[in-house]
């Protein structure tokens, strides 16, 4: 599984300390994922809002450059509602160890927003070393306490059936939006070079290239 980390630029101080646990709680797994950070690297001058990073993680994950996320913003709030408002993607709320570990496990998503701001505080790296290692302990979508599992898994299923239903497709969506914002979300130098290194949706490849092209 490919891992990827990115957040807003509020909390872009914050960027090696999210990526260097998440790191972490990847190698104590026996799935040899990969994680990659996006930035937002706390060199970066550009700034890069929860609504762009947003729609980069959707690009990201529908074109299949990476198969998970984990973000956040101040609050953690806006940008999982900002990314479950986006194709492709299914983003949880996580603040603690519990949390991280029931969305693993019961969720099954394919994102976690975490608050890098709000109540991080002292010892708040630990916290988040914590809650990231909990995400990662197991399979995803396996269903939990043990004995109502089944269960669990047919309602994830069923809800990552009406949630494909309800939203469009990114390529059905991508002349609606803003080119601006599109282009916005796409300034990000990693952004662009995991989609053309490992996605394959030709829609979103043909933006960077031309993207590209217009800068020169």
């Amino acid at each position: 599984m490919r891992i990827g980390v990115i957040q807003a630029s509020s909390q872009k101080s914050k960027n090696e300390a999210l990526y260097r646990c998440t790191l972490q709680a990847a190698e104590h797994n026996d799935r040899q994922d990969t994680v990659i950070n996006l930035g937002v690297f706390p060199n970066e001058d550009i700034s890069f809002s929860y609504i762009e990073t947003a729609l980069s993680i959707s690009l990201l994950i529908c074109c299949g450059a990476v198969d998970f996320i984990v973000t956040g913003c101040s609050s953690g709030q806006g940008m999982m509602l900002a990314c479950n408002s986006l194709p492709g993607v299914m983003c949880g709320f996580v603040q603690t160890p519990q949390d991280a570990f029931l969305f693993g496990r019961i969720n099954g998503g394919n994102a976690v927003s975490l608050p890098l701001g709000l109540n991080y505080g002292w010892l708040g790296e630990i916290n988040l070393q914590c809650t990231l290692d909990k995400l990662f302990d197991g399979p995803f979508g396996c269903g939990y306490p043990p004995e109502e599992a089944e269960r669990k898994r047919l309602d994830t299923e069923i809800l990552k059936c009406i949630n494909a239903i309800t939203k469009r497709s990114l390529p059905e969506v991508l002349s609606l939006y803003d080119p601006a914002l599109i282009r916005r979300a796409l300034r990000r130098k990693a952004v662009r070079n995991c989609i053309l290194e490992h996605g394959d949706l030709s829609e979103i490849a043909a933006l960077i290239t031309e993207q590209e092209m217009d800068q020169n």
